[in-house]
C-alpha cells in the first residue's frame, strides 16, 4: 500500500503546480470579448476628423489620430501629422481611448448656442 500511495501522492502534487499553468493562459473567449469590446468602442466613436482616437497595441506601440474607417475585422487611423493611415486588427489592441462628442451633447450645444442668439436678439429690441 505505501509503495503505492507514495507515488500516486507525488504524481497528484506535480499535476497540482502544472495545473496553475494551464489556467492562467488566458483562453479564445477572452481574447473575442476584448475584440468584441474594441469593436463596440470604435462603433460608438464613428469615423471622420471628429473621431480622434489614441490607441495602445498589444506589441506596445502608441497610434494617435482619428478613426478613417471601421470594418468587420479591421479599422484604419489616420495620423493627421503625416497622413499615413494605419489598417489595425481589433484583436491587437490593448486599449483605446477616443474623444468624440456625443450625438447629445451636440445637439445640447446647438440649442444653447440658438437660445444664446435669440436672447442677444430680443435684449437689443428693449
Amino acid at each position: 500500500m505505501k509503495r503505492l500511495l507514495v507515488p500516486a501522492l507525488a504524481f497528484g502534487i506535480i499535476n497540482l503546480g502544472f495545473a496553475g499553468l494551464v489556467a492562467a493562459k488566458p483562453g479564445p473567449e477572452k481574447d473575442a470579448r476584448a475584440s468584441e469590446k474594441v469593436k463596440s468602442s470604435i462603433a460608438k466613436l464613428g469615423t471622420g476628423p471628429a473621431a480622434s482616437v489614441e490607441v495602445k497595441l498589444r506589441e506596445g506601440k502608441t497610434l494617435k489620430g482619428y478613426v478613417a474607417e471601421a470594418r468587420e475585422d479591421h479599422f484604419v487611423v489616420l495620423d493627421e501629422a503625416t497622413g499615413a493611415s494605419v489598417p489595425v486588427p481589433y484583436p491587437q489592441v490593448r486599449k483605446v481611448k477616443g474623444h468624440n462628442l456625443s450625438t447629445g451633447a451636440e445637439i445640447a450645444i446647438v440649442v444653447t448656442i440658438c437660445v444664446l442668439v435669440v436672447g442677444l436678439i430680443f435684449g437689443r429690441m428693449d
